[in-house]
């Protein structure tokens, strides 16, 4: 085992397995305006997607982490990582 950091490019290589590589990117982003069902709609099927990805999890771990403001991301769409970023804020009580 080495102490040598991964390579940048190995950081990266999960994001060759998504299955949104083969899907139109409009499913995970939404266009300007876009409100209410037309929204749930998409962002479902979005959703749907990323249930069978096999790189789920890491899509998702790196979505939070780099707090990624745009887009359905490891199952989440962009108001679900807010309320994320929103409880792991917020101070602890006893």
């Amino acid at each position: 085992m080495s102490d040598q950091p991964e390579p940048v490019a190995a950081l990266w290589e999960w994001q060759f397995q998504g299955l949104c590589r083969t899907t139109n990117p409009d499913i995970f982003f939404h266009p300007e305006g876009e409100r209410g069902p037309s929204r749930r709609r998409r962002e479902a099927r979005a959703k749907a997607i990323c249930e069978q990805c096999p790189v789920l999890r890491e899509c998702r771990e790196h979505a939070l982490a780099v707090h990624e403001p745009y887009g359905v991301w490891g199952g989440m769409t962009e108001e679900e990582r807010e309320e994320v970023y929103r409880r792991s804020a917020r101070p602890r009580t006893a």
